[in-house]
Formats: structure tokens, C-alpha cells, sequence
């Protein structure tokens, strides 16, 4: 279990479209999520898209979000779609995951 997980905190499922792989992206969301104590992991996936499983409070990831919405300089976001649902308290810090 992991102390930085505040009592309250969040899980949010994210996946992000666009032109997010190539250019930074997945260092790019664990700088953010780092910078912001959240934990989790971001990867890419197979259609082009990066996921990202994020746990901390909720305006705290939401405000992550909006980062993550201007990605890095070669990104191009086209839409982020969140799911929202109760921590699990299984992750101690944040990864990228192959």
C-alpha cells in the first residue's frame, strides 16, 4: 500500500487519441503525474492510443487531465476519455509500462 495515496483518493482509467505515440508522450504524462503525486502507470497501446491507470484525489487527477489534454509539443490530442472508479491502492508510484 502506499502512503502518498490520500484518504479520499480516485482511480481514473484514461485513454488518449491522437497523435500520442512517437513524440514524447508516455515521459511527458509521467513527469505530470509525478509532478502532481499521483500514482499509476501510462502505456501505449496497439491502435495508436496511450492508456494511462491513475490513482489520487479526484480534483487532483482532474487537473492533471487538463495537462494531458495539451500533451507535449509534438502531440496532438484529439480526445481523452476517463472512467472514474475507487483507488485500489496497488500502486506505490508511477511508471511507464511497456
Amino acid at each position: 500500500m502506499s502512503e502518498s495515496i490520500p484518504e479520499g483518493a480516485v482511480r481514473a482509467h484514461i485513454l488518449v487519441s491522437g497523435r500520442v505515440q512517437g513524440v514524447g508522450y508516455r515521459a511527458f504524462a509521467d513527469r505530470v503525474a509525478r509532478d502532481h503525486l499521483l500514482v499509476g502507470g501510462v502505456r501505449n497501446l496497439d491502435d495508436g492510443r496511450v492508456e494511462l491507470d491513475v490513482e489520487g484525489t479526484k480534483s487532483v487527477i482532474e487537473a492533471m487531465l487538463l495537462i494531458l489534454k495539451a500533451g507535449p509539443p509534438a502531440a496532438r490530442v484529439h480526445t481523452i476519455e476517463t472512467t472514474w472508479g475507487q483507488a485500489t491502492n496497488r500502486f506505490s508510484s508511477f511508471s511507464i509500462w511497456a
